[in-house]
């Protein structure tokens, strides 16, 4: 399979905005918030390597996907004929889960 290109729906890249923030703001550097930022976006990046790599989600919404990160986010996401969209980023331990169940977390299409 060739490697897809990866997108961010906005309300990932809002997820990926408040992760920032928080690790910045528990007291760390700038320096380590955007290490760890830096390294959660190539983990989205390496997604379009192998788009199917990730775990099939069918029973929170059809066609979604996960794929942790570092045992403290989990990367959403949808692959497309063209790309790989990556939907939503989960940290600190939320219940996304039961975010999909009640309803799919805000968003764009």
């Amino acid at each position: 399979m060739k490697r897809l290109e990866v997108t961010y729906r906005n309300a990932a890249e809002a997820d990926l905005l408040r992760i920032y923030r928080w690790v910045h703001e528990a007291g760390l550097s700038p320096d380590i918030a955007n290490g760890f930022l830096n390294r959660l976006l190539e983990r989205c990046d390496q997604i379009g390597d192998a788009p199917h790599g990730g775990r099939a989600r069918d029973d929170l919404e059809p066609g979604l996907r996960t794929v942790p990160f570092e045992h403290s986010a989990v990367i959403a996401y949808r692959v497309e004929a063209d790309r790989a969209r990556v939907v939503n980023v989960f940290y600190g331990g939320r219940d996304f889960e039961a975010l999909y169940r009640d309803h799919a977390p805000d968003g764009d299409a």
